[in-house]
Parts: structure tokens; sequence; C-alpha cells
């Protein structure tokens, strides 16, 4: 029996290899169709995306054909309306303003300057005006206002209000050449929305440029405000340079909702503008009277609270308007309100500490200096009576003040 059973043995192993050989042969084709389609389909999709691009930059060789030397892009805004459109419509209205500056040096001797600005014109109850910053005109002689059509004419200041960086110009202009601009209110504006300057940057007369709103409810100061904060400014992205200053900020309608007022040197796209607001609420007082005086006033000087404040004085409130002094005699000093006590190093920094830390007001959080500020402008007048919510030591109060009229700058 042995001899007979090696023979089938070696059978089987054979038909077994044949079996295993054919199988990998089979394997190895499966898996070079594979292969070959995996390739075939990719070379496909590469020749598909090839001719797709072939296709569309021909399209694009006869627009530019058909167009001439006419084809252009066009920046479409918001709601498909384009900023050429917006330019076309607001160009006319705004001007730049000139005018010169005298200074004395210690030898009495006179000192000639020109100062440079932009304005836009506004109808106020049938009289054309142009309104521009303070710091444009103020202390300036020999005014002019010159039109986008190169037209010239002599003009004067009818009020002015260094608190807010605003004034107002009357010009003697035939009725033709002004084309007023819509005001209308900031309160809609929101972080992120488009918006448009146009003015005359370094004498550029006509020149645009655009951005969005990147803050809202800033505090900036100016030489002319006597060291007080103008609130509730507009912080944004549209490129400001020297000569931009008081020139419209517009929304995508061509509507006026602030006038740019300054720029922070060496600031890369960083410009702020007065609400439209405060040109609404105090342009009825700056025709008429000359002036606004009803800025309210506490009487007081801070600053913004930090951790690092918090750890120094001992207390448990991070954010804030710490209260370092308070006037003698002023709203606050009637109320009872407390200034600092002892001054401190802090982050690098000596701070007057030890006072009363605003942290609302009327039942509005205040987180810093901004928020109170932009209250108070917004909401509030002399003679009216808030409720401050401080932090004394670790004690939560609620303080009554009757609010001042800030001093003449």
């Amino acid at each position: 029996m042995e001899p007979d059973q090696k023979p089938r043995a070696r059978r089987v192993d054979i038909a077994l290899l044949a079996v295993l050989v054919v199988a990998g042969l089979l394997g190895g084709g499966m898996l070079g169709y594979v292969l070959v389609l995996s390739y075939t389909d990719t070379s496909g999709r590469i020749e598909y995306l090839q001719n797709q691009l072939s296709a569309l930059q021909r399209q694009i060789s006869s627009m530019q054909s058909a167009q001439g030397a006419n084809f252009q892009t066009t920046y479409v805004f918001v709601e498909n309306v384009s900023l050429s459109q917006v330019y076309e419509k607001v160009k006319a209205s705004v001007v730049t303003i000139r005018g010169i500056l005298v200074q004395y040096d210690i030898f009495r001797r006179a000192h000639y300057g020109q100062v440079q600005g932009s304005g836009f014109v506004y109808n106020f109850s049938g009289q054309m005006l142009v309104i521009t910053n303070n710091h444009v005109v103020d202390g300036a002689v020999n005014i002019t206002v010159t039109f986008i059509n190169g037209n010239g004419y002599a003009a004067k200041v009818l009020g002015s209000d260094p608190y807010v960086d605003l004034a107002v110009l009357r010009v003697n202009a035939p009725m033709e050449e002004y084309k007023p601009l819509d005001i209308v209110s900031s309160s809609t504006l929101k972080v992120g929305d488009p918006v448009i300057v146009v003015g005359n940057p370094y004498g550029l007369a006509g020149s645009m440029s655009f951005g969005i709103v990147s803050a809202l409810g800033r505090t900036i100061s100016e030489e002319q405000t006597g060291g007080y904060a103008i609130a509730n400014v507009i912080q944004t992205t549209a490129p400001l340079n020297p000569g931009n200053s008081g020139g419209p900020l517009l929304n995508y309608r061509g509507q006026v909702v602030g006038i740019t007022t300054a720029i922070i040197s060496d600031s890369q796209g960083l410009g702020f503008a007065i609400p439209s607001n405060t040109i609404l609420r105090e342009i009825g007082s700056l025709v008429k009277e000359g002036s606004y005086n009803r800025h309210p006033w506490l009487g007081v000087a801070g600053v913004d609270m930090s951790y690092e404040l918090a750890r120094a004085m001992g207390v448990n409130v991070t954010y804030g308007w710490l209260i370092t002094e308070v006037v003698s005699g002023g709203p606050a000093d009637s109320a009872g309100l407390r200034g600092g006590t002892r001054r401190a190093l802090v982050a690098g920094d000596v701070v007057t500490v030890g006072g009363d830390i605003v942290i609302a007001i009327d039942g509005f959080r205040v987180r810093n200096a901004d928020d109170l500020s932009t209250y108070l402008e917004e909401n509030t007048s002399p003679d009216q009576t808030v409720r401050l919510t401080i932090v004394r030591g670790n004690e939560v109060l609620t303080i009554s003040v009757k609010l001042g009229t800030r001093p003449s700058a």
C-alpha cells in the first residue's frame, strides 16, 4: 500500500500547486486591472478639469476681446450696489477746506501756515451748510471751500464744539454748487458693516477708500478737548490720511453715518469717526447758538480696571472703571464718591488706587471708560440723575449722582 500512496500524494501536491499558480495569475491580473482602471479614471478627471479650465479661459478672452480697452473689474458692494456708483453719487458733495493759521514766536513775529481738510454739504432746514472737524478750522483765518469742479468760495465758521471735534461752516456759494448728503442714525451700525470714506488726503481731491466698522463705542482724546474723551467713536479699517479729516463716513447707500476725525500714527488700517448721532444731536445748537454746552459731567478722573489692579487693591472685581480723582465741588464729590488714596506700581505703571470702582450705570454694565463715556453721552444730559453701582472695598453700593454741565473747553 505504501508505494501506491506516495504517487497520489505527489499528484495532490501538483494539483494544489497548479491551483495556487492559477489563482496567483488571476489575482495579479485583477490587481493590474484595478490599477489600470484607477489610473484611467484619474487621467480622465485631470483631462476633464483641464478642458473646463481651457473653456473658462476662452470665455474670459472672448469677454476681453468684446470689451476691448474698456474691460474692467466692477466691485459690487452690497445689494448689487457698486463702489463706483456710490462714488458718483457723493463726489460732488465732498469739499476741500483750506485756511491760514497764524502763529507767533516768543518775539511776537508772525509765522503763517496752511491748514487743510475735508467736509461735506448738508441741508439743515433749508440752509446749505458744510460740516467738518473743529480741528480743521480751529484758529484759522481766510477759510475757503473748494468743490470737486474746482470752484472755490470764502467761508466762515457758524458754530463749533471742540468736545466732539465738530464744526459747521457757511459758504458764500451759489445754490447750484450744493449737493447735500443725507445723514442717518449711526445706531444701526454693527461691527463688520461696510463703510466708505471720501475726502482729500494730502490735498488729493475726491479720493475714495473703503473698509468695515471694526469697533463701536470707542473713546479718543484730541488736543482741543481739554483732556476730556470724545465718546462713542466709530473705529474703521477704511484707510485715512492727513487731509481726510472732516470728510464723510458713508454706508453703502451713500448716506452719512459719521465724520472722519483721527488716525493713529504708524497704524495699519485703524481710523476713527465721530458718529452721525452726534451731528444730528448738535447741529441745531451749532447753527443757532454757535456752540453746544449740554455735555453731561461727573467730575471724576480714572482708569480702566484690570486683573493686576484688582490684585494690587485686594478686590475681587477685574472689570469696571476705577476713580482715581474726584473734582472738588463737582457732581461726584457732592454725591459722596471717593477717589484714590495711595499710589502703587501696577504692571509697570504708577496708579492711584483705593478709590471707588464703577461697575454699572442705571443698571448697564460698565466694563471700562468706553462704556461709561458712551452711556453718558448717548443717554443723559446735565441735571439728570443717574444711579452708579460701585465697589468700595469689597462692598457693592448704589449711589445717585445729579450730573452737571461740562466746563467750557
